[in-house]
């Protein structure tokens, strides 16, 4: 599809900084990969359909399956989802549930043209989007982070997230939410950042909604 010029956070410098002081753990993997940063797209409907394809699977499986849907459509856009058939939609790798999720995203933005989210907070824009079936709020907590670059989104739900938490500090055993939620407490305001570094750790092909 056609998509508009990437967008880079304008907090990205400020929040390596808080997060290298904050956190030698993080000061380590932000040196790692120096010159990587989360980027958007600049297309709300590109981050929740990317969003719907990535969910449940890893990220390689999920970046192969959006490559066959954009090869098969040419151009991924609501009307040409809305226009191919179902078949075609699940032989590229969509179960038939992200098949009908896709679908109804795509109504959704076939008949909506406005949505102001740039203007709502986190939680107006989370409470949004779950009312669109199968976006729940993980990936309403993707659409905050990769489409509105919002700073401090701490998507606990999310198993990447959460292993790579554990493997950086916890020698990758087990750990609870709520330990987790207490280490991220050092990340605010900028957890976004922190969990997009944590993702880079986790994965050799960097996390993109």
């Amino acid at each position: 599809m056609a998509t508009a010029k990437p967008k880079k956070p304008d907090y990205w410098a400020q929040a390596t900084k808080h997060l290298a002081k904050a956190d030698p753990a993080l000061a380590r993997l932000i040196k790692t990969y120096k010159g990587e940063m989360l980027m958007s797209r600049g297309s709300a409907f590109f981050s929740l359909a990317r969003a719907i394809v990535g969910q449940q699977i890893s990220v390689k499986a999920a970046e192969s399956i959006w490559n066959r849907l954009a090869a098969m459509l040419v151009e991924v856009m609501p009307q040409s989802i809305l226009d191919a058939d179902t078949q075609s939609l699940r032989e590229c790798g969509l179960s038939g549930q992200k098949v009908i999720y896709l679908k109804e995203l795509s109504q959704f933005f076939a008949t909506r043209s406005r949505h102001n989210w740039h203007r709502k907070t986190d939680a107006e824009v989370i409470t949004d989007l779950i009312s669109i079936k199968g976006i729940g709020k993980w990936s309403a907590e993707m659409f905050l982070i990769f489409h509105l670059l919002r700073p401090d989104i701490f998507p606990i739900a999310d198993l990447g997230l959460r292993k790579g938490i554990e493997r950086i500090y916890n020698k990758g055993e087990k750990m609870t939410v709520e330990e987790m939620i207490a280490l991220s407490e050092r990340w605010k305001p900028y957890r976004t950042v922190a969990t997009w570094y944590l993702w880079r750790a986790l994965d050799p092909v960097a996390v993109e909604y």
